[in-house]
């Protein structure tokens, strides 16, 4: 990967973890078309270990606001869905994942934007946990049903909740893919590369977390995830 690539891979990244940061959401919509587009080698385990320690600083800031019983549910149907991701994973070529990253990068970001306000409740939760589940172990991508059930809900709760899925989960599918030869330390390694810059814009989001309107930049993050995962399923 040349020096050019990398740079603008570590712009991505940190401005990924800056929205994610601030609105909860974002990170994979906006790394994962970018790294399919890079290289999609990197796809999905560079997308999930780059998450981890993000999530683990979110969680830990909005702690006070996690809803502990929607995270449980959300987690046990994750986990569960999990094997199903890594059968996806074995069932899609290597040169038509950006493809089906893609696909999954528009449908999850048109489903986040049309959905109407509801009130979550077990089913929602059970179902937002098993969509995750496929789609963040075999692409990097999970967060819109996750977006989707908290949506509505104030964003420290979003944030906070969101995280700690997030990161139970993708702790799991890393265990998971390497576990059965899916994973490379290569992709580790970009990771811990770029961890500097997964830092920046976790920092800068602190700064500013509490002042942003998280409901105002949720439809920005979707529509950049529209024109990406576009882009990304009409590259050769």
């Amino acid at each position: 990967m040349s020096t050019e690539t990398v740079a603008v891979l570590a712009v991505v990244v940190a401005t990924a973890a800056f929205v994610q940061g601030t609105s909860g959401l974002g990170f994979a919509l906006i790394v994962a078309p970018v790294a399919g587009l890079l290289d999609p080698g990197l796809l999905p385990v560079f997308v999930l270990a780059s998450m981890i320690p993000l999530n683990m600083y979110v969680a830990w800031r909005e702690r006070h606001s996690l809803d502990l019983r929607g995270a449980g549910w959300i987690t046990a149907a994750r986990l569960a869905a999990t094997p199903g991701g890594l059968l996806l994973l074995w069932a899609v070529p290597d040169d038509s994942l950006g493809l089906v990253v893609g696909a999954a990068t528009v449908l999850a970001a048109a489903v986040s934007l049309a959905a109407p306000a509801f009130t979550p409740g077990r089913a929602a939760y059970l179902g937002a946990g098993v969509v995750t589940g496929l789609t963040e172990t075999a692409t990097g991508v999970g967060g819109p049903p996750l977006a989707l059930v908290y949506q509505h809900r104030p964003p420290a709760e979003l944030r906070s909740t969101v995280a700690v899925c997030f990161l139970v989960g993708e702790v799991a599918s890393l265990a998971l893919l390497f576990a059965t030869g899916e994973g490379s330390p290569a992709q580790l390694g970009w990771a811990a590369l770029l961890l500097p810059a997964l830092a920046a814009g976790a920092w800068l989001s602190r700064l500013v977390h509490h002042r942003i309107n998280a409901a105002k930049m949720r439809p920005l993050v979707l529509v950049f995830a529209l024109v990406s995962g576009a882009v990304l399923i009409l590259a050769p």
